[in-house]
């Protein structure tokens, strides 16, 4: 018997104005700000992010950063941004158990659904997801699983039992079963990997075995092979908790997760495919982000590009036979020359690391419909205008809240637009909790997505802050090139919908067994003996 894929529809969210806060993080200190945006994140290009700081967006401390702005201990670092978040399965996150009396709940989360908010998610994370959905205002993430990872989790409602659990979880005292598919016909025998892992890149989130990394240990043990497929099924123990790691310690013994779009592609790691480990010999060669070949940029429209092509040299000839004078060469920002690679490992790179992270980078990218390298369209606009907050002094220092949702959303009595930079420096303003955030995201109207007729025709509609509607369940990805290519908001590319089944890995937590008790959810039904699926 074959058991086929059964495809999930998408949950999507329409885009809305967000504001955010967060405190100075130790690896920004002494750096200018458009340095540290532009390689803490990649979505949009380089000439966009200078273009955000100018149009006064962001603020330090409740003054307007300028793209030379200096970031320092203790600062407090306010930015306002169009979130446009991607689409998640439309499975429903599952409660498995609900113990009133101790307080706690079990849930089965789907894959595609990351735990917190993370870079472009927010309402369509789990912890939101609990809280709109579910009504549970607080539940501690005490275990976490990857975004595209299925399964279990235990999450107390209260401090004291998380702090039990954390304890608990932390010493080795859970036993986690997880249930995985991987290439290959894996040995019948039980196979034990106790490889070191390290995290080398945060933005990919890449993980690799490595001497300086951390004790690792899993407990492998076939529980059937699929000839149809050539791929087994695993029961996995993982006795430790690192990031990635059955995923990483099952590519090492060359048996990677069959769909797992990070560890399993020849295109990233070659024909072995990561077996074994890579070559660890540090190497400071870099290049500089090329475009795709289907784009063609001269010097002085490359998005990538704050120089536009200048030459680190300039000679001009003077008057009179006098000698030339060379001109100062302009400062490149790491992204610009491909050191950003490796600025946040800890141990150095060595090229064929590098060149994974960049081949990981440029498969995002041409997910993504080379959106970055289409951001343009923004140039023949004024300044980013969000709307709907209120301008309220910062409090003082020692009553600032140290992260999250910022501003208010009600009307604004000072804009950036009718006090140029006076109402932007007044942008730091009210602090919201999550909770307020919440409220107003759900008891908003949807922001208007219409097809955008033209760069000039670009005008941001009157929508407040946090503005967006109840999510929409589709039950297919809409087709490339249907609909609008730009936000008429915030001009950002937009991308292709993602298909349903790239959204998940095959990788679920399966049973838990704590002092609470012990857990599990069904098998997935990737799992079934014979199970196909489009590859």
């Amino acid at each position: 018997m074959v058991a086929k894929e059964t495809k999930p529809g998408l949950k999507k969210i329409p885009p809305y104005w967000y504001p955010y806060t967060t405190m100075a993080k130790g690896r920004w200190l002494g750096r200018e700000i458009l340095e540290v945006v532009s390689t803490e994140f990649r979505d949009r290009s380089m000439e966009f992010y200078r273009y955000a700081l100018e149009s006064g967006v962001t603020t330090i401390n409740g003054k307007v950063a300028k793209p030379d702005t200096l970031i320092r201990n203790g600062d407090r670092i306010e930015n306002i941004s169009h979130r446009h978040e991607p689409p998640v399965t439309s499975t429903p996150v599952r409660i498995v158990h609900h113990d009133t009396e101790r307080g706690f709940i079990v849930i089965d989360k789907p894959g595609s659904i990351p735990v917190h908010a993370t870079g472009r998610y927010f309402r369509n994370s789990l912890v939101e997801i609990l809280k709109n959905d579910f009504g549970f205002e607080k539940a501690y993430t005490v275990n976490r699983l990857d975004r595209l990872t299925s399964g279990l989790m235990i999450l107390p409602l209260n401090a004291a039992l998380a702090n039990t659990v954390t304890q608990e979880f932390m010493n080795g005292r859970v036993r986690k079963e997880y249930i995985a598919r991987c290439n290959g016909k894996f040995p019948e025998d039980e196979v034990v990997c106790e490889e070191p892992l390290l995290t080398v890149d945060r933005q990919m989130g890449l993980n690799i075995v490595h001497p300086e990394g951390k004790h690792a240990k899993t407990i492998f043990k076939r529980i059937r092979y699929d000839a149809n497929t050539d791929t087994s099924v695993l029961h996995c123990r993982p006795m430790t908790g690192r990031s990635h790691q059955i995923r990483v310690h099952l590519q090492y013994l060359g048996y990677p997760i069959a769909n797992d779009p990070i560890y399993n592609d020849t295109r990233i790691w070659g024909d072995k495919l990561g077996k074994g480990g890579i070559d660890l010999t540090p190497s400071e060669d870099r290049a500089a982000p090329q475009a795709p070949e289907h784009f063609t940029f001269d010097p002085s429209t490359n998005p990538e590009s704050l120089h536009k092509g200048g030459s680190t040299s300039a000679t001009t000839a003077a008057t009179g036979g006098e000698a030339a004078a060379e001109t100062p060469a302009p400062k490149l920002l790491p992204r610009e020359t491909g050191h950003d690679i490796g600025m946040g490992s800890p141990v150095p790179l060595s090229a064929e690391a590098v060149g994974i992270i960049t081949r990981l980078r440029n498969m995002k990218d041409e997910a993504e419909d080379w959106g970055r390298w289409r951001d343009v369209v923004f140039r023949a606009k004024g300044q980013l205008s969000p709307h709907g907050y209120s301008a309220i002094p910062l409090p003082p220092q020692n009553m600032r809240k140290r992260g999250g949702p910022a501003f208010s959303a009600v009307q604004p009595t000072t804009t950036i637009e009718e006090d140029g930079a006076a109402g932007a420096e007044a942008l730091g303003a009210n602090q919201l909790t999550l909770e307020d955030v919440a409220k107003l995201a759900l008891g908003t109207p949807p922001v208007s997505e219409t097809p955008v007729p033209s760069a000039e025709a670009l005008v941001p509609s009157a929508a407040p802050v946090f503005a967006a509607s109840e999510p929409v369940i589709t039950d297919a990805p809409a087709a490339p090139g249907e609909g609008m290519q730009y936000c008429p908001e915030c001009f950002v590319p937009l991308h292709p919908d993602p298909q349903p089944e790239s959204l998940y890995i095959f990788l679920h937590a399966l049973r838990y067994t704590t002092s609470l008790g012990c857990f599990e959810t069904e098998m997935p039904e990737w799992a079934a003996e014979g199970w196909e699926w489009q590859r």
